[in-house]
């Protein structure tokens, strides 16, 4: 197990992942991450803008765009971007989220300024004609069909999802619903990238064999001379009290193995109060990962009912976060058995509190996840990404372990109450259809 001061030294020890901060003069935010291992970079461009900033009845319109992106400027044509960065040794993708969509390449640093000038061109000089775009919108209707309609537990996913949040966007599937899908147009598509892509609602990301004092003068070159647009603030829609937990159950004749599934609002990082986000993460620990668990010890090993049992925390979210609980029994057994043992579980945990060991092992557990993260220039990158477009800065990234130390048995114990006592949350069900 590492150590906390292990911990404290992977990730900010030396010069490698200290960031090192600029903002150009048309607003667009630029994050150094200096490490000099072997000569490639991570080149990453986030926009403040994801699925929950969407139009009403134009979901999927983000995640859309982000398809878009890659037909082409009048510099380049439609499709050859990702050819141009294949044929220099490089790679390239893009994600979207509820909150943030991205777009990355990862070069050797001789190939730095070409990316920079790739990705510059594209943020304002998109071309879409509707010979472009239809005919994308059916490959995102594939990608709906393939990787939601075709899976019983993406579907119950999205459902959970939709029942979860009452108002908030975040009910809505990043992918869109197909129906919207189908509706989306090239006007809606320009519509939503003239809004919200511009350098002042950007944040230019750049991990590996850079400094600052060497990237400034390419981000000016490239970036600098693009004008900042007219980005209104997010305005978003408040979820309602919570005065009743729902419950839903998907049947599916594809289904093969049945699964229980918990998903509670709470804070998210930038949401929470002091402390609370990562005392949530040390509750995740200590309930459900890994084979020292209260839910895998009591459900898997002891009384051998489940194959597996955990719980997870994501609190990567601009509005709200999730405390997430999960298991799927063995055979003979059922789901009102599963959720009936990890409901004790949880019930003992908020009458007995979390032991000293525990929260020790959790701790553990999390400053190895953090060495590991360290090795890996673009998860490094993304942790800054996600961090810095979804309401945090690039202090609490790099705090991050100091406050894993300070978490102590109350704040745990706070924070299961806090979760726990809640109805702010659904209970899903998957199972074969009845009969099959």
């Amino acid at each position: 197990m590492a150590t906390h001061a292990e911990a404290n030294d992977a990730w900010t020890g030396g010069s490698a992942w200290a960031p090192e901060p600029f903002t150009l003069e048309n607003g667009m935010q630029v994050v150094v991450l200096p490490d000099h291992r072997a000569p490639v970079v991570t080149h990453m461009v986030w926009y403040r803008v994801g699925a929950a900033d969407e139009p009403p009845g134009k979901s999927g319109i983000a995640h859309f765009l982000e398809h878009l992106m890659f037909k082409g400027t009048k510099a380049v044509p439609p499709g050859e971007m990702s050819k141009i960065v294949a044929r220099n040794g490089g790679q390239d993708n893009a994600f979207t989220s509820q909150d943030y969509t991205a777009y990355f390449q990862r070069v050797a640093l001789d190939r730095l300024p070409l990316v920079m000038e790739l990705e510059a061109d594209r943020m304002t000089g998109l071309i879409l004609t509707d010979a472009l775009v239809l005919p994308e919108r059916d490959v995102v209707l594939e990608e709906r069909s393939s990787r939601t309609d075709n899976n019983p537990e993406a579907l119950l996913g999205e459902q959970i999802s939709a029942a979860l949040y009452m108002a908030h966007p975040y009910g809505i599937p990043i992918i869109g619903w197909e129906h919207e899908i189908r509706q989306l147009t090239t006007e809606d598509a320009l519509a939503f990238y003239k809004e919200h892509y511009a350098p002042n609602n950007a944040i230019l990301i750049v991990a590996g064999d850079i400094t600052a004092a060497k990237l400034r003068p390419l981000a000016e070159q490239f970036y600098g001379g693009i004008p900042a647009g007219d980005i209104k603030p997010r305005e978003r829609v408040k979820e309602p009290p919570a005065i009743a937990p729902r419950r839903i159950t998907h049947r599916d004749p594809r289904v093969r193995q049945p699964s229980y599934r918990r998903s509670y609002v709470v804070p998210s990082s930038a949401t929470a109060e002091p402390g609370m986000a990562v005392a949530m993460d040390v509750l995740s620990q200590v309930l459900g990962a890994g084979s020292t668990s209260r839910f895998y010890r009591a459900l898997v090993v002891k009384q051998a009912i489940a194959a597996s049992a955990g719980a997870f925390y994501s609190g990567s979210g601009l509005d709200y976060g999730r405390f997430l609980l999960y298991g799927t029994p063995v055979a003979g057994q059922n789901l009102e058995t599963i959720e009936t043992k990890m409901d004790a579980v949880i019930a003992d945990l908020l009458e007995t509190g979390v032991t000293e060991e525990e929260l020790a092992r959790a701790k553990s557990n999390m400053m190895a996840d953090i060495i590991y993260a360290r090795d890996n220039q673009r998860t490094m990158a993304q942790a800054f990404g996600a961090a810095l477009t979804t309401g945090l800065t690039i202090e609490d990234v790099m705090t991050y372990p100091d406050e894993v130390e300070k978490v102590t048995v109350e704040d745990v114990n706070k924070a299961a109450q806090m979760i726990f006592k809640s109805h702010a949350y659904v209970t899903a069900y998957l199972l074969p259809e009845q009969g099959s």
